[in-house]
Parts: C-alpha cells; sequence; structure tokens
C-alpha cells in the first residue's frame, strides 16, 4: 500500500480542504475500522439486494455521521489557544495532540446523531407520511432541528467554517424571507420551523437528496474500490510504471509526473493528496533533471488536479451529474473524455517546451523496464477497463464498480507482497469508509442548499437575476459563471461548490439555450479548477511546499500548465459545435472538432511557453480563441494566423545567433 509519510500527511492536513482525522490508536482505532468496514460490506451488499431510498440514505449517514466525532477533532482547543494569545504548542504536545482520543462531548454528539437518524428507522412509512403530510409531532421537529445543528458541525469539523455559514446563511433565507423588502426578486412568504424540517429531514428534498444518495452509493463504493487498489500495490506499479516509460528524453520527467498522476487519480479522488503522493517521489527527479522549484511545483499541482478531472474514476461532482441528468455515469465519462485528452495534451506541450527553455536533461531511475512490468503487473488494469466495459453492456454503475473491486482483489493474490489476506481486506473496506466521511458530511450539509433553494424557489429567482445582470448576453452570462464558480470554489471543497453552482448558476446558462449536459459540465470544470486559481490554488501551494518554491510563482506556473483547462469549457457552451467536445453528434464532427480543439491547445501552449517573441505569442493567443470558435471561418483564420506566428518565429529564430 502507498502510505504518505508524516510530513507528507501534514502537506496534505494543512493544504487539503477536508480537514485531517484524528490518528487513533488501540481499541478505539479497532473498533472504528470495524463499523468502517461493516459499513463498506453494507454498501457493498445493498447494490445487489436493493433498499428503499430514505430507508438507505438513512441507514448510510446514521453509522457516518457519528463516525465524523469520533475520527475528527473539533478544534477548540486550538481555537482557545490562539484566543488567550498562548505560546504554539510545542512538538510533543502537537504530537500528543495528532494522536489523540475522543472527549466527552465527542462521544455525546456521536450518540445523538445515531439516535436521530434511528429513529425515523423504527416506523419509516409513518415518518414518511408524517412528512408528507404536514402532521410533524413535536418529537420530529426536535430530531430534525437536532440534526441540523450536528451536520453543521461535522461540516465545520471536516471542512471548516465557510460552507458552516453558507448553510446557516441558507437557513436563516428560508425563515426570515419574509421580512426582505417588499419588491425584492429574491424575497418570499417566509418558512416556520416545523415547515424547514419537513423540507430537509423528513423525505429526499433536503438531508437525504441527490447529494446524499451520490455519497452513500456512488462514492463509496469508488472509495472502496481505490482503496482496494492501493492495498493490492495498483498505486506502486502506476508510479513505477510512468518512470519506466519515459527514461531517455530530456522532457522525461514531467512527461512522467504527469502520467502518473493520470494513473494515481484511479486511487486518490483528491488533487492535493495526489500532487503530495507525487511530489514526494518525484521532486527529486524534476530537481536532479534540472526543473527550476516553480516550474516542477506547476507539473506535480497540474498532475494532481488531473486525478479530478481523468475518468474512468472522476471526482463527486460527476456523479451528481448523473443523478441530476439522469444519465448513465458512463455518458458522463463519454462528456469528460475529450476534454480530458486536451488537457493532458496542453500539459504534455507546455513540458516539451519547458524542457528546452530551462534546458532539462534525462534522468537515470533505478526502475524495471517499461515492457516487464507490464507483464508482470500490468492485470492492474484490467479492472479499471472491466468498469467501462460492464457500463457499455448496460450494467450500471454501481454493479460495474463492485464487479471490478472483485476482480482486483481476486488479482491481487498474484502478487505475493500485496495479496489481500483478511487483514489487508478488512484495512481496504475500513479505509473506503474513513476515506468518505468529509464527502459525506458535505453532501448531507449541501443538501440544506438544495432544500431551501426548492422550498423558496432561490434558484430561478438569482438565474434570473444573473441573465439580467449580463443583459441576456451568452458570452457576459458564461464569463460572469465561470467566475462566480470559482469564487465559490476558493471557499468551500470542490464537491459543495458544484452542487450550489449547479442550481444556481447552471439554470441561467440553460436559460439561455445551452445543454443542462453542457451547462452542469461547465459549471464541473469551473469548480475542481478553483483548486488550481489564484490566490488560494491549493494544490499549488501544496506542491510549493514540497519543491520549496515561492508559492504565488507556482501557481502562475500551474495556472500556465492548466490554461487549457479553463478554456475548452467556453467553447463547448459557447459554440454551436461545442457540443462535439462532450462527444455528442456525429463522430466526423466529433473527431474534426477535437482536432481543431488540439491545434487550438498548441496555439495556447505556443502563447504561454517562454521561447518565443512577444509577437509570435500575440499572434498564437489570437490563433487560440479564432480556433475555439470551432466554426469554419474562425477555423481557417485561426489557421492562419497561426500559420504567420510560426513563419515569424522561424524567421526570428535564423536571424538570432546560436
Amino acid at each position: 500500500m502507498t502510505e504518505l509519510s508524516d510530513r507528507d500527511a501534514e502537506l496534505v492536513s494543512a493544504h487539503e480542504q477536508e480537514r485531517p482525522a484524528r490518528r487513533l490508536t488501540g481499541t478505539l482505532r479497532l473498533g472504528v475500522w470495524i463499523v468502517g468496514g461493516l459499513l463498506s460490506a453494507y454498501s457493498l451488499v445493498v447494490v445487489f439486494r436493493p433498499v428503499e431510498a430514505l430507508e438507505h440514505r438513512l441507514t448510510f449517514l446514521a453509522v457516518a455521521l457519528p463516525l465524523v466525532f469520533l475520527c475528527y477533532r473539533s478544534g477548540i482547543s486550538s481555537a482557545l489557544r490562539r484566543v488567550r494569545g498562548a505560546a504554539p504548542p510545542s512538538q510533543e504536545e502537537a504530537r500528543r495532540d495528532v494522536v489523540d482520543r475522543p472527549g466527552v462531548g465527542d462521544w455525546l454528539l456521536a450518540a445523538a446523531a445515531l439516535a436521530v437518524l434511528v429513529y425515523p428507522l423504527l416506523d419509516i412509512d409513518a415518518f414518511r407520511d408524517r412528512g408528507s403530510g404536514a402532521a410533524l409531532t413535536g418529537l420530529d421537529i426536535a430530531a430534525g432541528l437536532v440534526l441540523t445543528v450536528l451536520l453543521l458541525e461535522a461540516v465545520r469539523r471536516t471542512v471548516g467554517w465557510s460552507l458552516t455559514i453558507i448553510c446557516l446563511i441558507f437557513l436563516a433565507y428560508a425563515y426570515f424571507g419574509a421580512y426582505l423588502p417588499i419588491g425584492w426578486t429574491i424575497g418570499h412568504r417566509g418558512f416556520d420551523l416545523a415547515q424547514i424540517v419537513s423540507q430537509l429531514y423528513t423525505g429526499t428534498e433536503g438531508f437525504f437528496g441527490v447529494p446524499m444518495q451520490v455519497a452513500a452509493s456512488y462514492i463509496i463504493l469508488f472509495t472502496i474500490y481505490g482503496a482496494v487498489l492501493d492495498y493490492s500495490g495498483a498505486s506502486k506499479f502506476f508510479i513505477d510504471l510512468s518512470f519506466a516509460a519515459f527514461r531517455k528524453s530530456r522532457a522525461a520527467p514531467g512527461r512522467t509526473v504527469t502520467t502518473a498522476g493520470f494513473l494515481l487519480g484511479t486511487v486518490s479522488g483528491s488533487g492535493v493528496a495526489t500532487t503530495v503522493s507525487l511530489g514526494s517521489v518525484a521532486w527529486p527527479v524534476l530537481r536532479r533533471a534540472g526543473y527550476p522549484k516553480e516550474a516542477a511545483g506547476g507539473i506535480l499541482a497540474s498532475g494532481g488536479i488531473g486525478a479530478i478531472l481523468s475518468p474512468p474514476t472522476l471526482g463527486a461532482a460527476a456523479f451528481i451529474i448523473a443523478e441530476y441528468l439522469k444519465v448513465s455515469y458512463l455518458e458522463v465519462l463519454v462528456y469528460a473524455t475529450i476534454p480530458t485528452i486536451l488537457y493532458y495534451l496542453g500539459i504534455f506541450l507546455s513540458i516539451e517546451i519547458d524542457s528546452r527553455r530551462f534546458g532539462t536533461h534525462a534522468v537515470p531511475v533505478d526502475a524495471p523496464k517499461a515492457g516487464r512490468l507490464l507483464l508482470r503487473f500490468g492485470y492492474h488494469f484490467s479492472s479499471l477497463i472491466l468498469i467501462i466495459v460492464l457500463m457499455a453492456l448496460d450494467r450500471s454503475a454501481f454493479q460495474s464498480v463492485v464487479i471490478a473491486t472483485a476482480i482486483a482483489f481476486a488479482l491481487s493474490f498474484l502478487d505475493p507482497e500485496h495479496r489481500m489476506g483478511p487483514k489487508r481486506t478488512a484495512q481496504a473496506l475500513a479505509k473506503g469508509t474513513l476515506e468518505v466521511l468529509p464527502v459525506t458530511a458535505v453532501c448531507a450539509a449541501a443538501g440544506i442548499i438544495v432544500g431551501v433553494i426548492t422550498q423558496t424557489g432561490l434558484g430561478l429567482n438569482l438565474s434570473a437575476i444573473i441573465v439580467d445582470v449580463a443583459a441576456g448576453n451568452l458570452i457576459l452570462t458564461t464569463f460572469m459563471s465561470g467566475v462566480a464558480v470559482m469564487l465559490l470554489g476558493l471557499a468551500v471543497p470542490v464537491t459543495a461548490s458544484f452542487i450550489i453552482a449547479a442550481v444556481i448558476i447552471a439554470p441561467a446558462l440553460t436559460t439561455l439555450g445551452v445543454t443542462s449536459a453542457e451547462a452542469y459540465m461547465f459549471v464541473f470544470y469551473y469548480a475542481v479548477l478553483s483548486e488550481v486559481s489564484p490566490p488560494t490554488a491549493l494544490s499549488a501551494v501544496a506542491a510549493a511546499a514540497i519543491t520549496g518554491g515561492n508559492t504565488y510563482k507556482t501557481m502562475m506556473m500551474t495556472w500556465r500548465y492548466t490554461l487549457p483547462a479553463f478554456l475548452v469549457p467556453f467553447a463547448f457552451v459557447l459554440t454551436p459545435n461545442g457540443q462535439a467536445l462532450l462527444g455528442q453528434g456525429p463522430i466526423g464532427t466529433v473527431l474534426l472538432m477535437t482536432a481543431v480543439s488540439a491545434v487550438a491547445v498548441a496555439a495556447l501552449a505556443m502563447a504561454t511557453g517562454g521561447v518565443t517573441g512577444w509577437p509570435e505569442r500575440l499572434l498564437a493567443t489570437v490563433a487560440a480563441v479564432l480556433l475555439l470558435f470551432l466554426e469554419p471561418g474562425p477555423i481557417v483564420a485561426g489557421l492562419a494566423v497561426l500559420a504567420v506566428a510560426a513563419a515569424v518565429h522561424l524567421i526570428r529564430r535564423r536571424r538570432v545567433p546560436a
């Protein structure tokens, strides 16, 4: 299994929006792992023995939420220390603080969470009827209010105050909406506590809505699959294969890191965690190859964020897209395929340019030959391929990933070092649950936002305001939407920012004629790209911490490597042929538009590469923009401008002495 060192774990916790869990020990650790393993086992069984939706989500959260309070610290002691102005803890105190145990308050919160979630399960039919008939009892209302408070605390512990405050604002809006000035578009009649609790607690519109369904079905299964791959040695194989595949080229170190990031994306759904995992292995190689600290950090961060963008295991938001659009997860993978190809093409071209710009060279790495690795451990790819094949054969995503997990488990016995015996199997099952806890808290709390928006009609009102401010102009609306999603992503995790934007911003785009698939994919990419966007750029900050480079310069290098990912979403929203970049339309059109977009990405790499003069850069930028219109006239003009840029570069190059 690929384990992070203590230093790497600290880097992840410092720069990841999801906060670090306690490092439990002894009997308590064993108990938590047993409960986590049982929840994973339950999730696997439910795939083939379905349970009614509300009952399943209640059961899943009844186990997951108490675990959040036991596994994540409240942070109260640290806050009190800051308020009192006390000195930072000593190294020994910090070590004791990391390896800690839940207090009485944590156990009480866990017990309360279990009680308010088991209570509806005692007679779920009657509970559902009371909610639909607006006949809630006092106990129903009290339990719903307690669960609301518990979810807010769980989100605060796992991802911080930002999302908690946003949820509180939405709750206040639902309750005090009637007090807003008359004439405000977002005003409404207001709802009392019973009505709010009924919306959030007793059905599938609030806590137990689509986000919770995704966490309890899709995400838990894929985290189990990732854990099994990890424990079976796939992570080590992917990194070794990446180093073995690019040995002799001077651009090999950069390409190796990017390829490893793509492969590790099947195991880790976190951009920061993938960046740190790569950095601990790849930074020494990049340094020996001659990469400056900031450029190396940019490669690490862009490769890490690719873990969330790349099929077949996209980030959590991709599963929510499938639920919102009522399409198969395979179709979402089709949507993501061409943008992913363009994303990595841009990175590879930039790396190739930088290898000349920085004068990098090949670095000998002690790794087996690629062919030998593939012959010995290539079976790790089989389960990944199997997921796609099974979904293409009309198997559900749930069944496909469970079968692939079973295959990965069985194939682990081909490697004596990583065979999945009883202990490793139990650890993988437990890890699957423990890794989904922060996402579960976020998804359940996001139900507050979605529930309030549905109850008050806020989504339609806000989307109408966006369209009005943009004067009905699609280009301006799209630009405003991209900026809004990125700003939202600076404050909350990717999953939460996508959910909020999907119910508020996406309708503004669909109102102007953009298809739902294009709107949701646009929101998805900009929610993900917030992790590499200044001024926070979490993945870039983590990479800079590893390389010791300047943080701001590392952010800008990351931005340069990921630039195509910022511009391509505009193409499939603003242009009639843009749907081809989502794999929609005649195959000839799809291939042609993909080729044109690839040339546009090459032009962007030329414009940002730093090895050409400003005339060529300006011409290449104009060419890229024209090409991304994906219409015959602009395409011809873009190719002509790019040809001029290339000619200017060749002429200027001949005039410069070697």
